[in-house]
């Protein structure tokens, strides 16, 4: 009927056109200009990012800039970012030297992120690059941590090196070097935690981890449930287990805190910095 209507009138014919063109594009959306099977290719992708969604994570860099993080260093007033040592270079949060034409000196730095948590999992990747920044402590070659459970930027002393956290301590080793230098230990500015029970006051203690050598990067996730348990993985594999982290001052609880990144003398990179909130526990 529709042929016949056309070849009587013409004008007819660019309804029935369109429909057909509708019709064709909606039962096959590969594009003219789209390569074979990148259809399937994004399909996949997608699937891939739905998965990530269910999983709960959600992403605290944006992979572009430090929106949402802001630094202290020692002896700097809150938000400077003295000599742009933290900037984000190939998608990562990076600690840089490159603009520093003086020693180290002690100028500890943190970037903290903007909010405080209790009950999550923090996970991220990072890796060591380059040479020490001249002056650097010897402890602080290839040494940089994850503070969380920490007082806010803004509590901090213009001069104070640390924030009152727990540091989940992130080591690396020179490639080629024999000794043993594990990842995903504990140290504790102004804190102390327990472990099977037992008080623990020893600055810093490593974990079972092996030794990452060279530039490689490394997966760290930290599982916190306020008050209670705390859990270190490097690499999917549980590597330190504690629980309570306290602060000295008072002997006072630490249920939740500010999360921050280290600048402590060695270039390193942060990437896919995600978190995971959890449902509260029985402490």
């Amino acid at each position: 009927m529709t042929t016949a209507r056309c070849r009587l009138l013409p004008g007819l014919c660019l309804p029935a056109v369109l429909f057909a063109l509708t019709t064709l594009v909606t039962n096959n959306p590969t594009r003219a200009d789209q390569p074979a099977g990148e259809g399937s290719a994004t399909k996949q992708s997608q699937a891939q990012d739905e998965a990530a969604d269910e999983e709960g994570f959600v992403s605290i860099f944006n992979g572009k800039d430090l929106t949402g993080w802001t630094p202290k260093f020692v002896g700097q007033e809150l938000g400077v970012n003295y000599n742009n040592t933290f900037r984000v270079e190939d998608g990562a949060i990076t600690v840089s030297y490159r603009d520093w034409d003086q020693p180290f000196n002690a100028t500890f730095g943190h970037l903290f992120f903007e909010t405080e948590y209790e009950h999550y999992i923090l996970r991220l990747e990072y890796r060591f690059v380059g040479d020490q920044c001249p002056g650097g402590p010897g402890w602080a070659f290839r040494n940089s941590g994850v503070m969380f459970h920490g007082q806010t930027a803004e509590s901090m002393g213009l001069n104070q090196n640390f924030p009152n956290s727990i540091e989940a301590q992130l080591l690396g080793q020179a490639e080629g070097a024999e000794r043993d230098r594990p990842t995903g230990n504990v140290c504790t500015p102004g804190t102390h935690y327990y472990q099977e029970g037992k008080l623990v006051r020893a600055h810093c203690r490593s974990s079972t981890s092996d030794t990452f050598r060279g530039d490689q990067w490394v997966t760290f996730e930290l599982e916190v449930h306020g008050h209670g348990q705390v859990i270190h993985r490097i690499n999917g594999e549980v590597v330190f287990e504690y629980e309570r982290p306290t602060l000295d001052q008072e002997n006072t609880a630490l249920s939740g805190g500010t999360i921050s990144l280290q600048a402590e003398s060695h270039p390193v990179q942060f990437r896919k910095i995600e978190i995971r909130e959890l449902e509260p526990t029985a402490e």
